[in-house]
């Protein structure tokens, strides 16, 4: 796969915008602010395919990127306590549409702050990747920001707090910043879409 051949195709904030699956489909799901779109721009070797915010809840919509000929999507962010009920109403739809829209949806990254414990919001969400047979890898971001010890540690309490959503997954510890991880998300990226 040519992962430097990327590009932005379409955005959609409504789910009656949304068009019928065409190819094969990865997906990025985490809560707002937990890096998916820095990660996004580093699988893909690209600075600014994926607009980056330090503001959360800055991504309101499904943004599909195509490489080759394979899709991956950028959902929006959840668990972001300013938004109004209107807009979680909105993206709850949005979300719940699709997922069930019986898109080819190969493998979806939950992505995780390794900083801190998985959130109720993670926990529902593997659950319901599980519930839809959905395969997914867990992804743990700002790998950067913790020293070897606190990773270790991290590493090992994230399997307790995912309890049943952690065995027979892979956890991949990523940065954005010094590229730990990068390598191993094409990687399954590429067996997926083999």
């Amino acid at each position: 796969m040519n992962f430097n051949n990327a590009e932005f195709e379409k955005a959609f904030g409504t789910f009656a915008q949304l068009e019928e699956s065409t190819l094969p489909e990865i997906c990025f799901c985490g809560r707002s602010n937990v890096g998916k779109s820095s990660l996004i721009n580093k699988v893909l070797n690209r600075k600014s395919i994926a607009r980056v915010s330090s503001k959360p809840g800055k991504t309101v919509t499904i943004n599909f990127y195509k490489v080759d000929n394979i899709r991956l999507v950028d959902l929006p962010g959840y668990g972001y306590a300013k938004v109004n009920y209107s807009e979680r109403e909105r993206w709850s739809e949005l979300m719940e549409g699709y997922f069930k829209s019986e898109r080819d949806i190969r493998m979806a990254f939950q992505l995780i702050d390794m900083r801190h414990p998985a959130t109720d919001f993670d926990i529902s969400m593997l659950d319901f990747l599980s519930q839809m047979g959905i395969p997914y890898t867990v992804v743990l971001t700002k790998a950067d920001k913790l020293n070897k010890t606190e990773t270790e540690k991290r590493l090992q309490l994230i399997k307790q707090e995912l309890g049943e959503f952690a065995e027979n997954t892979k956890i991949i510890p990523f940065s954005a910043q010094n590229n730990t991880g990068a390598m191993a998300l094409r990687e399954i990226i590429e067996q997926v879409n083999s």
